[in-house]
């Protein structure tokens, strides 16, 4: 899109009565001081957008004389068709014209919406109001015209093991929602770490404190050399123990016999004194003749019978007591006193033995503490690690975009990103000439920086446009810009003169 202006009316404007500018492709403008020479720029962005050259509020009417109206037309070229627009201001009523015909405010805005970008065309007509925007949109006009670096093109350009690993991350989760993920991570990764430190050496103080002062070979040697002492003398217990048993069993059972034995001499008393009555015992009838005689026979067989009994059980005490004549009672009372000795000798060792079985449990509790330990750093590392990554994606996504956009550039250079004391990446913009900000320039340098400045954004953009250049005086030479180029100087002395097409 290129846009020529043709010519420029103004009618009571500012200082100026009555004034026509024909344009060429080089228009001068040439006065001394407050002649109207940067009226001429501002009744363009006046007519355009009712604001001065740098994008602030203008009051159109004239200063130094009366006038009922102010009207400013423009006839321009917008690369297919001619186009005339006027804009009017009576008694603080604006009025709208395109191509002569009276608009609607809305119309007329519509109008230019459609035909330019405001802060393009007005950063591309006046070299210095691109300055003016705030510095984002600054930099966002800037950017739009420069594609960012692709991810792949910023891994390839990072370490390989940063590069690597954020290629890999991103195939799950942006690199913002990496970089939240991970600092939240760290966050809880240094407590558990500081706690985890914490425990490896509770625990490592405790091993020490509770290090057993005997070696286990020693111990082991010790406790062996009392067991076998102990398994001589509790095999002694044992036997003896056999033969003890036994002769107490016999002395029980013939103890047992002995109170039968009594028991039954008293029963034969009752038995043998028993007399035979007239009368059965059991039916209590009257006795007669072989009834009697059978009672008789009765008391005798259970006489023998009893005997038997009583003679059985002699016998049998009589045959424990032999057998208890044969067995000799073993005093043990030294060997037991002698194994309790040699218990009381083998119960600290095995208390000594089971604090080393102990000691190993702890010390496989310090082993798991470090190896829990150990994993909690690496996982802390592995997550700094990975937000150091991304602090690093980011500064060199910076450093590749603002190259991409220095190539663009040939005096000028663009800061469009700080590195902060932390090492975070703060999006910022600064034009810069010679290694000095804009804001430092002299006028000359702040004209000439303009001028290359909107020269990139008029061939990125594809939009050329007329440039108005005031104060040229204070700059001997530049490169002549894209478009039409209106210069305004300062020629002491000298009235208001105009040289355009034809002239």
């Amino acid at each position: 899109m290129q846009i020529k202006f043709k010519s420029l009316k103004l009618q009571n404007f500012k200082s100026h009565r009555d004034l026509t500018v024909n344009f060429g492709e080089v228009t001068k403008i040439t006065a001394d001081n407050a002649r109207g020479k940067s009226s001429i720029g501002e009744a363009i962005s006046w007519l355009l957008y009712g604001i001065d050259l740098v994008g602030s509020k203008l009051d159109p009417t004239p200063v130094t004389y009366e006038a009922d109206e102010t009207l400013v037309s423009l006839l321009f070229n917008d690369g297919q068709k001619d186009v005339l627009l006027s804009r009017g201001l009576k008694k603080g009523k604006a009025s709208y014209y395109i191509n002569e015909v009276p608009s609607k405010a809305g119309d007329y805005n519509e109008l230019l919406d459609n035909l330019f970008d405001k802060d393009l065309l007005l950063s591309l007509f006046n070299p210095n109001y691109f300055f003016t925007m705030k510095w984002t949109d600054q930099r966002a006009m800037v950017l739009q015209y420069v594609t960012a670096p692709a991810n792949k093109e910023v891994f390839a350009a990072l370490p390989k093991a940063q590069g690597d690993k954020l290629a890999a991350l991103v195939k799950k989760h942006s690199l913002s929602d990496i970089d939240k993920l991970h600092r939240d991570k760290k966050k809880k990764l240094d407590k558990q770490y500081i706690a985890a430190q914490s425990k490896t050496k509770t625990l490592k103080e405790q091993l020490e404190e509770d290090a057993p002062r005997v070696p286990l070979e020693s111990l082991q040697a010790e406790k062996s050399i009392f067991t076998k002492q102990l398994n001589e003398v509790q095999e002694v217990i044992n036997s003896a123990s056999s033969t003890n048993n036994q002769i107490n069993t016999l002395n029980g059972r013939i103890k047992a016999l002995l109170d039968e034995r009594s028991r039954m001499q008293e029963q034969w008393k009752v038995l043998k004194a028993e007399t035979i009555e007239d009368t059965c015992r059991t039916c209590k009838q009257p006795l007669k003749g072989d009834a009697v005689k059978a009672a008789e026979e009765d008391k005798e067989h259970r006489k023998a019978n009893f005997k038997a009994t009583y003679d059985k059980t002699v016998a049998d005490r009589k045959a424990l007591e032999a057998q208890l004549a044969g067995l000799t009672f073993i005093d043990v009372s030294e060997q037991m006193a002698k194994a309790q000795e040699l218990q009381q000798k083998i119960a600290p060792i095995e208390a000594e033995i089971r604090n080393h079985k102990l000691f190993e449990g702890k010390q496989q509790q310090v082993k798991d503490a470090e190896q829990s330990e150990q994993q909690t750093l690496t996982d802390l590392n592995e997550s700094i690690f990975i937000i150091d990554a991304v602090k690093a994606y980011y500064a060199k996504e910076a450093e590749l975009q603002a190259a991409k956009v220095d190539d663009l550039l040939d005096n000028l250079s663009i800061k469009l990103f700080e590195t902060l004391k932390n090492g975070e990446i703060k999006t910022t913009f600064e034009i810069q000439m010679d290694g000095k900000d804009y804001r430092k320039l002299s006028l000359s340098e702040s004209i000439r920086a303009g001028l290359e400045l909107r020269d990139v954004l008029s061939e990125q953009s594809d939009v050329i446009t007329p440039v108005f250049v005031d104060n040229a005086e204070s700059i001997t030479k530049f490169r002549e810009p894209l478009g039409q180029l209106i210069v305004s100087r300062v020629v002491a002395g000298e009235e208001l003169n105009i040289k355009g097409a034809n002239e």
